[in-house]
């Protein structure tokens, strides 16, 4: 299972490299292109101050409405893959990448806890009847081996009871809570990590928050004026930042809400099947103690 998540995690770590190494790499291109051209520092200053006043006159004759429609059909044409990459670029590749570091990690032990767990779970109620039916028959050996060929939580505790089956009714009790104490902590391991994603993506989009209100700052200061495109580019930092973690948050909140649920289900399922087995320990101690 460990190297489950460390491949998993291999695997999204590449595919996000790749996809940032071919965002740089079209900015390259653009910039290159932009040299080949011939176009000096002069011409692009002159082709920004007449692309400013074209857009004056445009929102001038053009109100707000059809404005945001051409805006969101153009949206609309980009994919949502696409659409999601541009907001983590425009958010900060260097910095999201440690929001996107925390989500491929957090689905990493999500989906470790979640294949271990599916395979933990056994008809309890059928296997429970076959123990039952051999230990009163009087092979105990056959049971235990059933358990042994059995996988999951609910098959060890019984195997765990049966090994103690000439002892005291207390003593096998005894070890059956004992070794359940140890089958949940299995069952539970990893879950401590998945809370710390949790835990870590919110704080880290938070932190984006903070560094974005320093780009804005920053740029107040070195314009020596306030105005909304001084500041636009460090507040959608901050947002964009703010939104990727408490998404992230929200992603392994509902992963970790469904393991945890899983986790009950096992806890219950190995609690009634303890139960269950001391009663046919009982019925056997009593069978062939009378006879």
């Amino acid at each position: 299972m460990r190297k489950l998540i460390a491949l998993f995690a291999i695997v999204c770590l590449a595919a996000f490299c790749q996809t940032v190494t071919a965002q740089q790499a079209k900015t390259l291109n653009d910039s290159t292109t932009m040299v080949d051209t011939g176009t000096d520092s002069s011409a692009v200053a002159a082709a920004d101050t007449l692309g400013a006043d074209v857009m004056d006159e445009l929102l001038s004759e053009t109100d707000s409405l059809d404005a945001a429609e051409m805006i969101g059909e153009e949206m609309e044409n980009l994919g949502f893959h696409q659409q999601l990459k541009q907001k983590f670029i425009e958010g900060n590749a260097e910095f999201m990448s440690l929001v996107a570091l925390a989500l491929i990690l957090g689905l990493a032990f999500c989906i470790e806890r979640l294949i271990y767990l599916t395979l933990a779970e056994v008809n309890a109620r059928k296997m429970l009847e076959d123990i039952d039916s051999r230990v009163m028959s009087g092979d105990v050996d056959g049971a235990k081996a059933l358990c042994r060929d059995t996988r999951g939580p609910v098959a060890s505790i019984c195997y765990q009871g049966l090994m103690h089956i000439d002892e005291s009714i207390d003593d096998i009790q005894r070890s059956i809570v004992n070794y359940g104490s140890v089958q949940v902590a299995n069952l539970e391991k990893g879950c401590s990590w998945i809370k710390l994603f949790i835990a870590i993506a919110p704080s880290l989009g938070f932190l984006g928050t903070v560094i974005g209100m320093v780009m804005s700052f920053d740029h107040i200061q070195q314009a020596g004026d306030i105005g909304p495109t001084i500041v636009a580019e460090g507040m959608k930092v901050a947002l964009i930042t703010t939104i990727f973690g408490i998404v992230v948050a929200l992603i392994l909140q509902v992963f970790y809400n469904y393991i945890m649920v899983k986790i009950e289900q096992l806890s219950r399922q190995m609690e009634e099947s303890a139960i269950t087995l001391l009663e046919t320990v009982k019925n056997y101690k009593k069978k062939y103690a009378d006879a």
